[in-house]
């Protein structure tokens, strides 16, 4: 199937007006011309990459913490249905069993693939190795030191599909976590209160990348720089960034990428109220209550996010983010993250070939996955 007369988005040039094939579900050639052939007219419309998003607990009343098939199925037709075509969704803090039956889940989402529905390509461990002090809306009666043994076990019963594992490495027997771990995914320094020195032996240990910059961490301080400045200064490190606009301001959403060029992670951090009207929803067995977009706990201090990542990339351009900048931090950058680069993540031959068409604002037109119109 030929697509033709599009400004196609690509890894080094940014927009090139031209036409490219699917043949079995993926990415055939990319042309920068546009043949005198028979295929689907575009009409110079934007085509970019099917958005990833390694970091989203839930939407439509759902959360993959629920360990419920049906309920995660319902969260991955409505990512696909708004350009997310690809998902590593996140656990909470809980005990083991229920992480257990969650990943458990994931893991046969992952194995069947429904049509229609956003493909799970791994999922993230985001706890219960946390400081209490940064815990957030984490629940703290299920908190634990790193335990690796735990984690392995997680790790095998669902196939290796933990892609990222969250950590505050200034927890005892955190460093020797990190080095075990890091050879087996990607370790995300998180919910800490980490000085500079604990966060830097935690990155020289394997850790390669931050949960949610700036959120559940010290702030930056010219004396203090902590988790930040830690991971500023390497250019290997990766920093997932909430752009819905309450999370982090603009102004520091324009710092971050100045901070970490090439390096920022667009995600949602999307709460089961994702897609939901305001009112009272469940968040590992804390209350969270969503009212004009914001989600907060019952103390008033802000949860999770209700945006998805498609309109977190649009916030992100809206504050001054260049659109190219934008768009490889959610679709490039997050596949490299998760191990999946070599299969999505880009617009390149032999690709699966999930893609949206947009205007030229990002306005979203149409999601493609496997070449076929959702």
């Amino acid at each position: 199937m030929l697509f033709k007369n599009a400004n196609i988005f690509t890894p080094s040039e940014g927009f090139v007006h031209g036409s490219f094939y699917v043949e079995n579900g993926r990415f055939g050639k990319i042309l920068n011309s546009v043949p005198d052939e028979q295929g689907e007219d575009l009409k110079g419309a934007y085509v970019i990459p099917g958005l990833i998003d390694v970091h989203n607990h839930g939407n439509s009343n759902a959360d993959l913490s629920d360990g419920d098939y049906e309920g995660l199925l319902k969260m991955a037709k409505y990512l696909a249905s708004v350009g997310v075509t690809s998902f590593s969704p996140a656990t909470l803090t809980l005990p083991y069993e229920v992480l257990s039956k969650a990943f458990a889940t994931g893991a046969k989402l992952n194995k069947e693939q429904p049509k229609g529905a956003s493909r799970l390509m791994g999922m993230q461990m985001e706890g219960p190795f946390f400081n209490e002090k940064k815990k957030g809306a984490q629940n703290a009666l299920h908190l634990r030191l790193p335990d690796y043994d735990a984690f392995k076990k997680l790790y095998d019963d669902c196939g290796g599909l933990i892609r990222i594992v969250d950590v505050a490495p200034e927890l005892p027997g955190a460093e020797e976590f990190i080095r075990k771990a890091s050879k087996l995914c990607t370790v995300s320094q998180g919910h800490t209160d980490a000085s500079y020195e604990d966060s830097k032996r935690g990155f020289e240990a394997g850790a390669r990348q931050v949960t949610h910059l700036f959120n559940a961490m010290p702030s930056i301080h010219h004396r203090k720089p902590g988790v930040i400045g830690a991971a500023a200064e390497r250019d290997d490190v990766v920093a997932e960034l909430i752009c819905d606009g309450y999370h982090v301001h603009p102004s520091i959403v324009r710092m971050a990428f100045k901070l970490f060029p090439g390096r920022i992670c667009l995600i949602s951090d999307a709460l089961r109220c994702c897609g939901m009207p305001d009112g009272k929803y469940d968040l590992g067995g804390q209350d969270v209550f969503l009212k004009d977009g914001v989600a907060r706990l019952s103390d008033g201090n802000i949860a999770g996010a209700a945006t998805n990542l498609f309109d977190c990339m649009r916030n992100a351009v809206s504050f001054g983010i260049s659109r190219e900048a934008a768009i490889k931090a959610a679709t490039e950058t997050p596949a490299r993250q998760i191990g999946r680069i070599d299969e999505i993540g880009t617009i390149e031959e032999g690709k699966l070939a999930d893609f949206v068409v947009c205007d030229e604002d990002l306005t979203r037109k149409a999601v493609y996955m496997g070449g076929e119109a959702l």
